[in-house]
């Protein structure tokens, strides 16, 4: 039985990849991500082709207060033009909607999935990329690299090689030191969103592996436990998908607006 039991989670903990080493590429990562953001695409797409003035349908009023809910959470900390804001709410709802996506890919029974691809010969599957370091790194180096960019697009160049060498200690003594200081608060931006949506979801799906392993006991007392152990966990872990799509967006946002900030400190 435990043989067993570590064959079944370390199978569904290994990936399906292109090969062996560092510069492995993760399909199945990289094939639900694309599904993810084409499902959230089509949606979005769908309801703006059928959008109306008149009665709305419940998806469009669904769609709608997703909008308007996070166009107000940028306006209310990004102090900045209409157009940045635009751009800055836009990229905001895109990752929260396509992290919720990816994030509800964990409420499918976790033998659903590679069961099913195991028809078309795939031996290993992990269906979920925020389980992945590789993606959420992948998006938090993105959002590093917009830090960057809206600093030097408010403050300049110099501007940004004053805010990391000049802060907080206003001396050119303490340039060094601020230097250090600063540059480990910048590089703690994208590993803190990295590993925070990382560490959450890798933990629910294994929560999941575990919970099916109960069903795999000889014991039938042990079976029956597991399926209202299941139905809680899926329930409590919807709230978790949610709010770990709204931390991701949300530290981005704050983020992006302390980044634009036109203060010279």
């Amino acid at each position: 039985m435990a043989g067993n039991t570590a064959e079944y989670i370390g199978h569904h903990l290994t990936f399906a990849t292109t090969g062996e080493g560092f510069w492995n590429v993760h399909l199945d990562t990289l094939f639900f991500s694309i599904v993810s953001a084409l499902i959230f695409l089509f949606v979005f797409r769908k309801v703006a082709k059928s959008a109306t003035t008149g009665v709305p349908s419940k998806l469009q009023c669904f769609v709608e207060m997703v909008v308007e809910w996070v166009d107000g959470l940028v306006k209310d900390n990004l102090h900045a033009s209409h157009h940045i804001r635009h751009k800055v709410a836009a990229l905001a709802l895109t990752i929260f909607c396509w992290v919720f996506v990816m994030n509800a890919i964990d409420l499918v029974p976790v033998d659903f999935l590679p069961q099913f691809a195991g028809l078309f010969g795939v031996h290993y599957l992990r269906a979920v990329p925020t389980a992945d370091i590789s993606a959420t790194l992948g998006m938090s180096i993105c959002v590093f690299g917009l830090i960057l960019f809206y600093t030097v697009k408010s403050k300049g160049f110099s501007g940004l090689v004053k805010e990391y060498t000049l802060h907080p200690f206003n001396h050119w003594a303490f340039i060094p030191v601020n230097f250090i200081l600063e540059s480990v608060t910048l590089l703690a931006k994208p590993i803190s969103l990295a590993f925070r949506l990382f560490g959450n979801m890798y933990a629910g799906e294994l929560i999941f592996i575990l919970i099916a392993v109960m069903y795999m006991a000889d014991n039938f007392a042990l079976q029956a436990l597991g399926i209202p152990l299941h139905l809680v966990w899926a329930i409590f872990h919807i709230l978790v998908i949610t709010l770990q799509a709204f931390i991701f967006m949300m530290l981005t946002i704050v983020y992006l607006s302390i980044a634009y900030n036109k203060a010279d400190h």
